[in-house]
C-alpha cells in the first residue's frame, strides 16, 4: 500500500479521534445537564479508537497521534522516511 493511502488513513483516524473524542469533552462541560459526564467523556475517547484500530488499523497501523509515531521512529518499529507524511496527515486530520 502506497504511502499517501496510508497518510490518508492516519488523516481520517485523527479527524474521527477529535471529532468523537474532543467533541465530546466539549458537549460535556458546555451542557452539563445532558450528563454524559467524565465516564462518557472516557468511553467515547476509548470508543472512537476501537473503531478506528478496527477501520484503519490493517492499513496504518492506526498511530492518531504524531507522538505516538515519533516514538515508533524512536524505538525502531517504524521507518523515519515515512514520519513526515504521517505527521502532517495526522495534525490536518486535529486541526
Amino acid at each position: 500500500m502506497s504511502i499517501g493511502s496510508r497518510a490518508s488513513a492516519e488523516f481520517l483516524g485523527t479527524f474521527w479521534l477529535v471529532l468523537g473524542g474532543c467533541g465530546s469533552a466539549v458537549i460535556a462541560a458546555a451542557f452539563p445537564q445532558v450528563g454524559i459526564g467524565l465516564l462518557g467523556v472516557s468511553l467515547a475517547f476509548a470508543l472512537t479508537v476501537l473503531t478506528m484500530a478496527y477501520a484503519i488499523g490493517h492499513v496504518s497501523g492506526c498511530h492518531l497521534n504524531p507522538a505516538v509515531s515519533v516514538g515508533l521512529v524512536a524505538g525502531g518499529r517504524f521507518p523515519a522516511s515515512e514520519l513526515l507524511p504521517y505527521v502532517v496527515a495526522e495534525v490536518a486530520g486535529a486541526i
